[in-house]
């Protein structure tokens, strides 16, 4: 199902400052199961087979690259889905590109207050939804659990032994959790918050024993799916340098982040970088990066 998917994943080199950069091009391993959606989701939908349930049901926001990879995964796969969208007033309003893309996969829709939504992770909510849609099997916000931390242990290879410094985005944990597992010891696995505040700190540490690891929220540009004049600047002047599409939720804050801590010297001189990067390009397709050539 999965297994054919992802074959030779490219790396590319790029240079800053006389520190040499890999980035991983996971944007690459699909063009619909994008980035480390399709690690996270392997081993949900494998299970879910074997279980032989038929309805995979998920949570997101407008504009969750985890909606719209699930979707499209569940197509391919022979799924149905739903995704329980927060937000209640966007069932009254035309579908953003993400969720009119899902709703072409099959995707049956069910919109949600946040006041409700917040509620995703309590026993009583989930056995309501478990009423409305009986049957399916859960993915929760984002996809992290413990089959996507798995799934993302396989981003690293045991050749990648050779690099310093493992930087990622983080949204949920999930991908950062399996990087820090599938890491060496002499490794440092550096994460860029797409959200502001601590907790993804704290519910990390909750995933993993291992203590080699950071997360900053410095460069999230005031919040989750945010921005600001000089994120979109730098997504401007990078694509033009290197040819590499970003979005603004969370490749471009995490590559914006390591070259302001190339600039101040974070990184000790000769250090080697491996950059994750994580997709989710159907993001571009928001108002706030429409226009970027």
């Amino acid at each position: 199902m999965f297994a054919e998917i992802a074959q030779n994943i490219p790396d590319q080199q790029i240079n800053f400052h006389d520190i040499i950069l890999t980035i991983r091009r996971l944007d690459l391993v699909h063009p619909q199961i994008s980035g480390n959606k399709f690690f996270k989701l392997k081993y949900n939908f494998l299970e879910a087979q074997r279980q032989g349930y038929r309805q995979i049901l998920s949570f997101g926001g407008a504009y969750s690259n985890h909606i719209a990879a699930t979707a499209f995964a569940a197509q391919q796969f022979g799924f149905q889905s739903v995704g329980i969208i927060r937000g209640e007033e966007l069932a009254h309003r035309p579908l953003n590109p993400t969720l009119a893309t899902a709703r072409q996969l099959g995707m049956q829709l069910h919109f949600v207050s946040r006041e409700h939504y917040r509620r995703k992770q309590q026993p009583e909510y989930l056995a309501e939804i478990a009423q409305q849609f009986p049957e399916h099997y859960l993915i929760p916000e984002g996809g992290t659990n413990a089959l996507a931390i798995q799934g993302c242990q396989e981003i690293l290879s045991p050749q990648d032994a050779q690099f310093d410094v493992v930087c990622c985005a983080v949204g949920t944990g999930g991908t950062i959790t399996g990087l820090i597992e599938a890491s060496q010891a002499h490794q440092q696995v550096l994460g860029f918050s797409a959200l502001q505040g601590s907790f993804l700190k704290d519910e990390v540490a909750q995933l993993t024993s291992k203590t080699n690891w950071t997360i900053l929220d410095d460069y999230c540009c005031g919040g989750y799916a945010k921005t600001s004049t000089a994120l979109i600047q730098f997504i401007r002047d990078f694509e033009t340098e290197f040819a590499i599409p970003l979005e603004q939720v969370y490749t471009a804050k995490m590559l914006m982040g390591i070259f302001d801590l190339i600039e101040k010297d974070y990184f000790p001189a000769g250090s080697r970088l491996l950059v994750i990067h994580s997709g989710g390009l159907q993001g571009r397709n928001m108002d706030t990066i429409s226009t970027i050539a």
